[in-house]
């Protein structure tokens, strides 16, 4: 029988290496998950126990930074984004790993002096001497959250102004909502090429390697896979027969339903998981303009259309409000726009996100969007669609942009969604929600060119 101390959380010095060095790369790479990979792969973390150990707090400090920030300044004096960055790596790890879980006496000595060590050789000695000095102070740190809000702030591991602005859209549910983006998410889904595998082939691969699959409700060729998965190795990921893609992702151009032989214009395509799979509903047929100004998203998405077999595709690094500069007026049967937003639909996947957030940006993506929306209206045919999503739930960016188009292009009018999710807050609209589907965030309206 295990003792006490036997059961406590360890990890020995190259996890800590490790996930100071995952902490650090998060804050320069994104999303955080490729930085928790390159970081566990130098630090060769191949052991499974230790990899889901490391992942399961590196994802904590992502949803807890916040808090755990705010903690480092009352214990270091002043706000930690000053601080050296491999020293705020270290002290979010060490305060994490105090305060949320149960370390044994070996972990508490690698996280005091192998830490201290490892930032020392990062940056310079002092710093790991003045982490070292502070250990004693983490270990006698309490949170003291003083008031209601802060209480609350401690219990949805969110912000104040996210916990409040939740709750004006979704009031009771509130809680739901929070509880869902903070649970451990150990499912990864997955959207199979068409073009080069079916669902059930995929499915059958997976059961061989012994990974556990679930079908999607929602979306034919979505599937859900328990991970951890290492795609790197993968034979049906390096040969282009799957993608990962969130289902409400996938759902879009489900609803887009584009046809061979037709022109599709994707407004911010990057890194093409929608771009992709427009390619595959037209059989390889026709043309998709795919538009975006992240060049590092854009070569993504020229490796997967490669990878998949795809032949339709033309990236353009431009700016999509640009393209009917570029590609002329009424030039496309259909339009995709799943505009740049807040991704505020996306916390429990980037965890990180809600503490990067800024009310202040919600109007400006507003404008941004409506300008979109603007060069979607010059490309589309007279009897051609234009989808609008975004991964975002504030109404600035969804329903109020509906009906701001809708009052200034008489032309356009609302096609009704029933399904699969839940009706959005604008009669017509639609919404995913990730405590009602298991999904991420997302929105939809389908506009139709009447003349």
């Amino acid at each position: 029988m295990e003792t006490k101390e036997e059961k406590k959380l360890s990890i020995p010095p190259r996890g800590i290496r490790a996930i100071i060095e995952a902490v650090r790369l998060g804050e320069i790479i994104k999303p955080s998950q490729y930085a928790k990979r390159e970081a566990f792969k130098k630090h060769e973390i191949e052991e499974a126990w230790l990899n889901r150990v490391l992942t399961m707090i590196f994802y904590d400090i992502m949803k807890k930074q916040g808090l755990i920030d705010k903690a480092i300044q009352e214990v270091v004096g002043v706000t930690p984004l000053i601080l050296d960055p491999w020293l705020r790596a270290a002290l979010r790890v060490a305060f994490d790993i105090v305060l949320f879980h149960e370390p044994n006496a070996n972990t508490l000595k690698n996280l005091r002096w192998k830490a201290s060590d490892f930032i020392s050789a990062r940056t310079h000695p002092y710093v790991g001497m003045y982490y070292w000095d502070l250990m004693d102070k983490i270990l006698g740190y309490k949170p003291n959250p003083k008031t209601e809000l802060e209480k609350l702030e401690w219990e949805y591991l969110a912000p104040a102004w996210l916990i409040e602005r939740v709750k004006t859209i979704l009031n009771e549910e509130t809680e739901a909502f929070f509880k869902a983006v903070n649970r451990r998410h150990e499912w990864i889904s997955i959207r199979v090429n068409t073009l080069k595998a079916d669902v059930d082939s995929v499915i059958e691969r997976f059961k061989e390697e012994g990974v556990e699959v679930l079908k999607s409700e929602r979306a034919p060729t979505v599937i859900k896979i328990k991970g951890p998965y290492d795609f790197d190795s993968s034979d049906l990921f390096k040969k282009g027969k799957i993608i990962v893609q969130e289902e409400a992702s996938a759902v879009a151009s489900l609803i887009l339903n584009p046809q061979p032989g037709e022109i599709v214009v994707d407004l911010a395509a990057a890194p093409g998981g929608k771009t992709t799979h427009m390619a595959e509903l037209m059989q390889n047929k026709g043309k998709i303009y795919a538009f975006d100004i992240d060049k590092a998203r854009m070569k993504r998405l020229k490796d997967f259309v490669n990878r998949m077999g795809i032949k339709i595709v033309k990236p353009i690094i431009k700016d999509a409000r640009k393209a009917p500069e570029i590609l002329g007026e009424e030039v496309a049967d259909k339009v995709l726009l799943d505009a740049p937003c807040t991704s505020s639909g996306t916390i429990g996947k980037n965890p990180e996100l809600r503490w990067r957030l800024r009310e202040s940006k919600i109007e400006e993506m507003a404008k941004l969007q409506r300008e979109l929306l603007e060069s979607a209206a010059k490309l589309v045919k007279p009897g051609g669609r234009i989808l609008y999503t975004t991964c975002s739930i504030f109404l600035e960016e969804n329903e109020e942009n509906v009906k701001w188009f809708l009052n200034i292009h008489q032309e356009f009018r609302l096609i009704k969604l029933e399904g699969p999710y839940d009706p959005g807050f604008l009669e017509g609209t639609m919404r995913a929600w990730p405590h009602r589907h298991n999904t991420i965030g997302f929105f939809y309206a389908l506009f139709e060119r009447v003349t």
